[in-house]
């Protein structure tokens, strides 16, 4: 990755963080359910066999409501957790509480959580800093979701960045490495960025 990127990105996310960081709570619970309701009646999240989500880290659109909803529905949602510092892999939970905090802090499943694989036919929320209409995305930088869904290893599943419409900007700086949103949904729209939402 070329230093300018890596500075573009830098740059991005301090504005991406300090903006986050300025949202009242109660804005910030308002966009959430907006966000969670807009997702879970449409048409990619009512054909999903299964819905993962994350728990959201402070600053970041709450996801609470979006995991309660997809429960409600499903009987259960999935939820990530770092293995060997280095993959992500998604775990079966019903209850929030069952959730404990784990790398970074970020509440993940817990140890004796059943591990499910995530495939075609599946939809993945998930979180970022920054997002464009072509689905570019900027993370916090660890790469986590960019290599448990790298491009070019066959159909995988729906991916759906969510976040505040104001985490929207004219283009996201990326490399070769960095996975594409098939949609993006924020408090106020659904984007479809690849055309799987036909």
């Amino acid at each position: 990755m070329s230093a300018q990127l890596l500075e573009s990105k830098r740059q991005l996310r301090r504005q991406m963080l300090r903006r986050r960081r300025e949202v009242p709570a109660a804005e910030a619970d308002r966009a959430a359910r907006a966000a969670a309701e807009s997702l879970i009646t449409s048409k990619p999240a009512r054909s999903a066999r299964r819905i993962a989500v994350y728990a959201a880290l402070p600053g970041e659109l709450p996801s609470r409501p979006l995991f309660d909803a997809v429960v409600k529905n499903a009987g259960a949602a999935l939820l990530p957790r770092t293995v060997d510092s280095e993959r992500l892999e998604f775990f079966s939970v019903v209850c929030w509480e069952q959730l404990r905090p784990g790398r970074y802090g970020v509440p993940e499943p817990p140890a004796d959580a059943p591990a499910i694989p995530l495939e075609a036919g599946d939809l993945v929320v998930v979180p970022g800093l920054a997002f464009d209409s072509k689905g570019n995305r900027l993370g916090h930088g660890k790469g986590y979701y960019d290599r448990a869904f790298a491009s070019g290893t066959g159909e995988s599943p729906m991916l759906v960045g969510f976040g505040y419409e104001f985490q929207i900007v004219d283009d996201v700086p990326h490399g070769e490495m960095d996975r594409r949103m098939d949609a993006i949904v924020t408090e106020r729209v659904i984007r479809d960025c690849m055309g799987r939402l036909r």
